[in-house]
């Protein structure tokens, strides 16, 4: 009998499922939402939330385009995420009718503080530009070895995943040594904690929601640095848990992802970090992410396809070489991205997925990927 082409994927999804780590079992006690029988969920950390193992990332969400939401929230996706810099706002906007009246029970939604970095490290570019040329290029330098330091920009581990990425962490890492000299002419609680209150307030607004489950905050730190040295984070965080706004704090990070989620750890008040990991990078994060699981921290993995895989700007050739490690590590008919998404599926210290799901094809391709195994 001949094997048609659906039975053979359908064949190695199944195969590939199964090598799946364990997802939570129905007994376990946790914050469910949105529970299907099909749908694979597991514990975010501390959060206590059950969360399916795919969820939707915000970044092409808008008014325009959500009714594919719909349909991955029908096939017991039951976590959203997404930023104010998202479609400058349109990314909120269009999760609101999606979550609108007694449907914002069946999420977790998480959404961020997108001008955090953004607005410090411009400030610490205007100073600059107030220097003389010595001390400008004596900043320029200890930033540079700070980078080199950490080994934030080995291209194995940086990745180069959007343009200006490099400019990111080049205006961080020069913001972080000029704060040991120049802080006092930054006022810190207005940019640093009265921006994250307003901030929320407006991502509430445009939400249509009293309350997010999840709030980032840096969105896309860079350095570790931004993680542990701002207690003007923490003190705005209390204020809004205190507040009903946000129950639990998290961090996201592209850019040095290891030093990011140790230094979440080391400050003992996230409870959330959304990292860039993958197939390409693991080598420089698993030793944090095991830690990160041991100390029951919640851990969601972003730009997890996106090294192998350049669907997204496809005039930009893929790497064979990076897209032949994935195919061995998962072989079988499947695409490159789901591939890339089971293989991170394998390790336990990973909550879940962050998958960009842009119209109900990608909804189709990628939710079974959470699905239980047989």
């Amino acid at each position: 009998m001949t094997t048609n082409r659906r039975e053979f994927l359908g064949a190695g999804l199944a195969a590939a499922l199964a090598r799946k780590a364990h997802a939570a079992r129905e007994t376990d006690q946790g914050e469910w939402r949105n529970r299907q029988s099909r749908m694979a969920y597991r514990r975010l950390g501390r959060t206590n939330y059950m969360i399916s193992e795919v969820i939707c990332g915000g970044n092409t969400i808008a008014p325009t385009n959500n009714q594919h939401v719909e349909l991955a929230i029908d096939m017991g996706l039951n976590y959203l995420d997404t930023a104010p810099a998202y479609g400058r706002g349109l990314s909120e906007q269009g999760y609101k009718p999606v979550i609108a009246g007694s449907k914002r029970d069946r999420v977790f939604l998480a959404t961020k503080v997108s001008l955090w970095d953004d607005n410090r490290n411009r400030l610490y570019e205007q100073v600059f530009e107030s220097l003389d040329d010595t001390e400008k290029k004596k900043l320029r330098a200890e930033a540079r070895d700070e980078i080199e330091a950490r080994k934030a920009d080995a291209a194995d581990y940086f990745l180069n995943y959007f343009a200006g990425q490099r400019r990111e962490l080049e205006a961080a890492s020069l913001a972080n040594v000029m704060e040991r000299r120049y802080s006092h002419k930054i006022d810190r609680r207005k940019n640093y904690h009265d921006l994250i209150l307003q901030s929320v307030d407006e991502s509430l607004t445009r939400l249509g929601t009293d309350h997010v489950d999840v709030l980032h905050c840096p969105h896309g730190a860079n350095t570790p640095h931004e993680v542990l040295h701002f207690p003007e984070i923490f003190e705005a965080f209390e204020k809004l848990k205190k507040a009903g706004k946000a129950r639990h704090l998290g961090v996201s990070a592209h850019t040095d992802p290891a030093g990011v989620l140790q230094a979440a750890l080391d400050a003992r008040v996230y409870s959330v970090a959304m990292i860039a990991y993958n197939i390409c990078n693991h080598a420089y994060v698993d030793h944090v992410l095991e830690r990160a699981r041991r100390a029951n921290f919640g851990v969601i993995a972003m730009k997890v396809a996106r090294p192998v895989w350049n669907g997204r700007s496809p005039r930009i050739p893929d790497d064979p070489a990076r897209q032949a490690l994935i195919q061995k590590a998962v072989p079988g008919g499947l695409k490159i991205p789901q591939k890339a998404y089971l293989w991170v599926l394998q390790n336990p210290a990973v909550a879940a997925v962050n998958s960009e799901l842009i119209n109900a094809e990608l909804v189709r391709d990628n939710l079974p990927l959470a699905g239980t195994k047989l």
